[in-house]
């Protein structure tokens, strides 16, 4: 928590605050249990309603984020920013942002909250850092249960509004949060993973709009063409002739080969794409693992002069994005917050991401040696809590722990139950 501490002193935040968010990142790892009012005040000082008066006031989560970030991971190195919305069951009626959104996990829409996350990940230690989190906002229909119960009133006929002016879908959302957290991002984080899902014209334009490039997934029959390279026309009325067909993916012969590498081949090729109306570098990872039943995807960036390689080794680094969802599900109780209201959501959400950073900053710091860090977010519970518990016993028996801290048994404690996954 000392790394915690270092960035919170810089924050022009008042002492008391300071104060109380230093021991709510550490109770946040100490708890049994779900991480709500009543079970924090359980394992603290504090009352359920300093804890609740506390997640009313505003905090600066991205830029302690970021300094958290760049403290332990440092500003140079491969990274690129990862993108993606998460489904949190929530009941109660009158909590804010309850809408339909999809879970995943269930294959569906179902009624609950929505986070969207912005991460850090860092391609050479292949782990990842939230920057930012944002509640996703209702639509205006789900106004809650007594506007249901009224009976709608005849939609009046209305002239067809231009694009511009249609209401605001999911991806304008997330393209606002990305206006805000786009003043963090570094110089070198240019590059944006996303899933299938924002493979979308809105949300490419968005991103470009920032000089930022998307890399994400196309779907398997995506309408592309091959541009012409063939000679131009020297002679004749029309336009010269700019692309050279339609793509067919089950032939790849005008694919540039790449690599080949434990039965996955990459083929790429800069491609025009027609709902996209833009220039993209494709990639098709092709699967032959299993000769009978051979698959394909296919993998994009707007960023032209992105190597093949580089690009599938940054949207295979999106995934670490899902762990940040599960470990925060897990252990630092991201669906377990008891407020409904939206500034007490928001801060719940923020801190037990901010939560997980520290937790996997502890971690990485501590590891020596060149073989691969394995994150374990139990152990670093673990830890926490056996040290609570023996503070505590000092403190009841009267005992120094200043001089216990160094002795073998006091860290073979501090490490019981440690586990290495």
């Amino acid at each position: 928590m000392e790394l915690a501490e270092k960035v919170l002193n810089r924050l022009f935040i008042s002492k008391p605050q300071r104060k109380f968010l230093v021991m709510l990142f550490t109770t946040i790892l100490v708890v049994r249990g779900k991480v709500n009012f009543r079970n924090l005040s359980r394992y603290s000082d504090r009352s359920e309603k300093t804890y609740s008066r506390q997640f009313a006031k505003a905090f600066d989560f991205v830029a302690f984020n970021r300094q958290l970030i760049d403290e332990t991971i440092g500003t140079e190195g491969a990274r690129v920013v990862a993108f993606d919305p998460s489904f949190i069951a929530k009941a109660g009626k009158k909590t804010y942002g309850r809408d339909f959104f999809w879970n995943g996990a269930q294959g569906q829409a179902e009624k609950g909250l929505e986070v969207s996350v912005f991460s850090i990940v860092d391609l050479e230690r292949n782990t990842g850092f939230t920057l930012s989190v944002r509640q996703t906002a209702p639509t205006p229909d789900a106004a809650g249960p007594s506007a249901a119960k009224q009976k709608p009133a005849p939609r009046p006929k209305k002239p067809r509004r231009a694009a511009e002016e249609e209401e605001e879908t999911r991806t304008d959302l997330y393209l606002h949060h990305l206006r805000a957290v786009y003043p963090y991002l570094l110089p070198s984080e240019k590059h944006l993973a996303v899933d299938g899902y924002f493979a979308k014209q809105k949300w490419v334009a968005g991103v470009e709009a920032l000089a930022l490039h998307t890399i994400g997934k196309l779907r398997c029959d995506a309408d592309m063409r091959f541009f012409y390279t063939g000679p131009k026309r020297v002679w004749g009325q029309g336009r010269q002739k700019t692309y050279a067909g339609k793509v067919d993916w089950q032939d790849l012969q005008g694919f540039d080969w790449v690599s080949s590498e434990d039965g996955i081949d990459l083929y790429t090729q800069v491609l025009n794409h027609r709902s996209l109306k833009r220039t993209l570098r494709v990639v098709v990872v092709l699967d032959q693992r299993d000769p009978e039943h051979p698959r394909y995807a296919l993998l994009f960036s707007t960023d032209l002069t992105l190597k093949a390689q580089t690009i599938y080794r940054a949207y295979k680094a999106r995934f670490q994005i899902e762990f940040i969802f599960r470990d925060a599900k897990q252990f630092t109780g991201l669906t377990d917050c008891q407020a409904r209201d939206a500034d007490r959501l928001s801060f719940h959400f923020n801190a037990s991401l901010a939560a997980l950073n520290i937790a996997k900053s502890e971690q990485l710091q501590a590891h020596l040696g060149s073989e691969p860090m394995v994150n374990s977010i139990a152990s670093v519970k673990a830890e926490y809590s056996n040290e609570h518990y023996l503070q505590i016993i000092c403190s009841m028996l009267d005992l120094d722990p200043t001089s216990m801290k160094k002795t073998s048994a006091y860290q073979f404690l501090r490490a019981y139950g440690k586990i290495a996954a």
